[in-house]
């Protein structure tokens, strides 16, 4: 394909996927270099380097671990970032602050303890509030969200549970079922307080359980009571479902949740500075915070990582694009988006022409999300080959991504990265989120990959 052409499909692929009022230019001559070259210059790069990514991949979760809003974690996370970013020699490395929320878990527990006595693994979720103590109260088992929605009985000094199975994976759709399957996590504190009840436990957001508990945040009504919350292995919701088949079950629990006030936190921000157009960007963006358990290795540190791989690959390769590429962790993506939030309040004047997030893992290589529906994806098809040199075997019609929302939805086009996600949900929010699952060479390829979209995206 001719270098014209190449510019072409790019010049069409931007205004496909902008949804929002703000258009991306009209399309400037062709691009110095071939989309085809630049694959083969990252390569190169990548290959000079291999274990690159991994190796600060292993810093951060093996040297730093989990990076809960308002650790100190977290802060010598941010700090990490920003050295890192200064030693590829970025422009404009920078900590933007944002002021996020701090919630602590402290100590918890659960056990049954009638009709038999049996310790349960569970994690508070995400903004609950604690039990101040132990309380001891009746169980009442509901199986899914939805029939604790119908219920009419009171649920006055009674823990609800709430059994609410995650689907398994399905191949057809390609769709691992989360949305679904989260929506008890979110809603059954408040569902539950609204009939009276004292507490709420919920079913893990998995299909597949090895007794780990999952966590996550909920959501909290306006206007009803905040109950305590919690997230029950698999394995312990079958034993208290099936024990409340067969009659009455009484549970103790004790959850030290508190919320503090927020907390100082920043965005890490670095760019590779356009040569002809510096104000227009090209946002590459995942999130560095962390849920407290586990090392947030999947969710989302190898994002993290990529993302910088990526521009430390195009500076390695002499890649120098027309647009400005800006990386940005984004802090407070497990609970709130504050980073995200504030980032867009405080960059909503500037242009920004795409928006690629990030944070689905970082499994084999499979996808990338193209938002713009079908005139987007049929400007991506002729760049397929070009990216099957790091694994990309599609595109997809779904872009998403929650930290960069605002910015697409002022008008960026929408992008993201869609690794192989058949058993990210597994381990996703537990302790069982570790280095190990990530394999360095799916990390390598796909930093490769990032970095080839964001050239191309920001070089038409």
């Amino acid at each position: 394909m001719s270098r014209l052409a190449r510019g072409a499909i790019v010049a069409v692929l931007l205004s496909a996927c902008t949804v929002g009022s703000r258009r991306a230019p009209t399309a400037p001559p062709a691009p110095a270099i071939e989309v085809t070259a630049a694959a083969a210059r990252i390569a190169a790069a990548s290959e000079r380097a291999p274990a690159a990514a991994w190796a600060r991949l292993a810093e951060l979760t093996d040297g730093i671990g989990n990076r809960i809003t308002g650790s100190t974690a977290l802060a010598r996370a941010l700090a990490w970032a920003t050295a890192r970013m200064r030693d590829d020699g970025l422009d404009n490395v920078r900590l933007e602050p944002v002021m996020v929320p701090h919630w602590v878990r402290g100590k918890e527990h659960a056990t049954i303890v009638h009709p038999i006595e049996r310790p349960m693994a569970l994690l508070a979720l995400g903004g609950s509030v604690g039990t101040h103590g132990t309380l001891r109260a009746p169980v009442v088992t509901f199986d899914d969200l939805d029939a604790l929605r119908a219920t009419t009985a009171t649920l006055a000094g009674k823990i609800a549970f709430v059994n609410h199975r995650m689907p398994s994976y399905d191949e057809t759709r390609d769709d691992p079922g989360y949305v679904r399957g989260m929506q008890a996590r979110l809603h059954a504190a408040s569902e539950a307080a609204k009939r009276g009840a004292r507490a709420v436990l919920v079913r893990s957001v998995t299909a597949v359980g090895l007794r780990t508990p999952h966590a996550g945040a909920l959501q909290y009504d306006d206007g009803v009571p905040r109950i305590p919350a919690a997230a029950l292995s698999l394995e312990d919701a079958e034993l208290l479902a099936r024990l409340s088949r067969r009659g009455s079950v009484e549970v103790e629990l004790a959850l030290g949740a508190r919320t503090l006030p927020d907390a100082p936190s920043a965005n890490v921000v670095g760019e590779l500075r356009g040569r002809e157009l510096p104000d227009e960007i090209v946002l590459l963006g995942a999130h560095l915070d962390s849920w407290d358990v586990g090392q947030g290795a999947s969710d989302d540190g190898a994002g993290c990582v990529a993302v910088m791989e990526a521009l430390r690959l195009l500076r390695e390769a002499g890649l120098a694009p027309r647009r400005t590429i800006r990386a940005v962790l984004f802090t407070g993506e497990e609970y709130g988006l504050a980073g995200a939030k504030t980032y867009h309040r405080e960059h909503t004047k500037e242009h920004h022409v795409a928006a690629f997030e990030t944070d689905y893992g970082m499994g084999a290589p499979d996808a990338i999300g193209v938002g713009g529906g079908d005139a987007g994806m049929r400007a991506m098809e002729p760049l397929l080959p070009t990216f099957a040199r790091f694994g990309i075997r599609r595109f997809r019609d779904h872009a998403f991504g929650a930290d960069v929302e605002p910015i697409v939805q002022d008008g960026a086009a929408a992008f993201n990265l869609q690794p192989d996600g058949h058993h990210y949900f597994d381990i996703h929010h537990t302790e069982a989120d570790t280095l190990d699952k990530i394999r360095p060479e799916d990390l390598r390829q796909n930093a490769a990959a990032i970095a080839l979209l964001g050239y191309l995206l920001a070089d038409r």
